[in-house]
């Protein structure tokens, strides 16, 4: 579909505003009217069969159109159908809107066709779990095909390589503003521990499917649990050798008497001078 703005008086997009004379100071405006040729280009099969449309609009209402597949004319209102008699009757007028699809549609086809009919963008595929609040479990899946062009394309889910036809909603497909387009498309099942979903993308710009896969990481609450007893243990075991080390530098640091040089063993250590005895068998005691 194309609209262009061609030559003529009765071939340019006029937008008239009927003021009278200029309003002086604080005085409203008397009026405004909108008058608009709207001209379309409909290309079937390139530009094999194209078929021309204008229509006549006056403050949004139309009122008379032109349609190629007709030929002629057509009123839409009762005021259009006296302005669609008088132009049919001007084979001038008829002429040049009849020639429009060659001198205007094909004409223009050439020119923008390389960047708009023949642009190809491939899409970009990722997929993310959603939280969902008004579902239970961990989420949902979303697969968010991004910045491709043209707009059509099909998007489906598999589950361990079987399509998912059911449990699927997605947008609308939303021109970026950038001549590139965006699609969402979410499972609605809660994604399930040991299968493998898929998101395959087709589209115009790529040679075969383009697909992204995606499985539901480990349990995250029991990985907690199994490194927090792994950290217990491995630290009883930093505190057992740090205990004994701390003993064997104990021992090895204290006093040295009863050691044989180069043995390593003990020995007795020397008796005191005179024998030790109770005071009541000492001399003073007697």
């Amino acid at each position: 579909l194309g609209m262009e703005r061609v030559r003529g008086a009765g071939a340019v997009l006029a937008v008239l505003v009927v003021l009278g004379a200029p309003p002086a100071a604080g005085e409203e405006l008397s009026g405004v009217f909108h008058d608009m040729f709207k001209y379309e280009c409909h290309f079937i099969n390139g530009t094999e069969r194209v078929r021309t449309i204008l229509r006549r609009i006056y403050n949004r209402e139309q009122y008379v159109h032109f349609d190629s597949d007709v030929g002629v004319f057509v009123g839409d209102t009762p005021h259009g159908e006296k302005v669609a008699r008088e132009w049919n009757s001007d084979q001038d007028i008829l002429e040049y809107v009849r020639s429009l699809a060659d001198g205007c549609c094909r004409h223009n086809y050439k020119c923008y066709g390389p960047f708009s009919v023949e642009r190809r963008v491939p899409p970009s595929v990722s997929i993310s779990l959603v939280p969902s609040s008004s579902q239970p479990g961990p989420g949902r899946l979303l697969c968010s095909v991004m910045d491709f062009y043209p707009a059509p394309v099909q998007v489906r889910w598999f589950q361990d390589g079987q399509e998912l036809p059911e449990h699927v909603v997605a947008t609308d497909v939303v021109p970026n503003g950038d001549w590139t387009c965006q699609v969402l498309v979410l499972l609605e099942i809660p994604p399930r521990r040991g299968v493998t979903y898929s998101c395959q993308v087709e589209h115009v710009s790529l040679e075969h499917p383009l697909s992204r896969h995606w499985e539901m990481p480990p349990d995250t609450v029991r990985s907690k649990i199994l490194v927090g007893v792994g950290g217990f243990v491995l630290g009883l075991v930093f505190l057992a050798l740090g205990l004994g080390f701390y003993l064997r530098e104990k021992v090895k640091g204290g006093p040295q008497i009863g050691v044989v040089p180069g043995l390593g063993v003990s020995r007795c250590p020397p008796c005191p001078p005179t024998p030790l005895s109770p005071p009541f068998l000492s001399p003073q005691s007697s």
